[in-house]
């Protein structure tokens, strides 16, 4: 005879959405900071500070933090705080290969699947989008029209793991189109 085991749901604040709601805005705009250089590569941040700039407790930065850990945006040391990563030369080039995988996959299936006529459309338009190459608020209109294309693209596989993937490997490289920001380099091109 075996014993029956309960399994009972452990409730936590997550399970109540209280503090859900906070750690998700904190990760967004720590993330959004992060992405586009607000936070320098390699600066020290502490949950003191990002608590203070985020409007928040430090329970909300620090699983923001892990989060942003796992998107690799973030390095945690403990006893000495945050990191922003670095992007290698290594990175990069891993960025590009795997970007180059998920996104031909995502169109693949997308080009078999699409259903989305208004999607579909907002892509066409999407596709257009140019830039400046003396206006960094064009560039950054851009990078981010870029994006929602490629993400697009994804969703309209109707694969939620390439809707994943893809996006992660857009905010990688959303990372490094607003680092070439710094140094004036706005690409060869334009096409999306």
């Amino acid at each position: 005879m075996g014993k029956a085991v309960s399994h009972k749901r452990i409730r936590t604040r997550r399970a109540f959405g209280v503090g859900d709601k906070l750690s998700v805005k904190v990760y967004k705009a720590m993330k959004r900071d992060i992405i586009r250089g607000v936070h320098a590569t390699g600066e020290p941040l502490t949950e003191k500070e990002l608590a203070k700039r985020y409007k928040a407790s430090r329970t909300p930065v620090r699983e923001a933090a892990l989060r942003l850990q796992e998107d690799r945006l973030l390095r945690i040391v403990p006893h000495r705080g945050y990191f922003v990563s670095p992007i290698t030369l290594q990175e990069l080039t891993d960025i590009y290969e795997y970007r180059a995988a998920v996104e031909c996959a995502a169109a693949e299936l997308a080009a078999r699947k699409a259903t989305d006529s208004e999607l579909l459309e907002k892509l066409i338009q999407l596709s257009e989008t140019s830039y400046q190459t003396d206006s960094i608020e064009s560039y950054m209109e851009f990078i981010e029209a870029d994006t929602i294309f490629h993400v697009g693209i994804a969703r309209l596989s109707r694969n939620q793991m390439l809707i994943r993937a893809v996006s992660e490997a857009r905010c990688q490289m959303e990372r490094i189109m607003y680092a070439a920001i710094d140094i004036h380099y706005f690409g060869e091109g334009a096409d999306p």
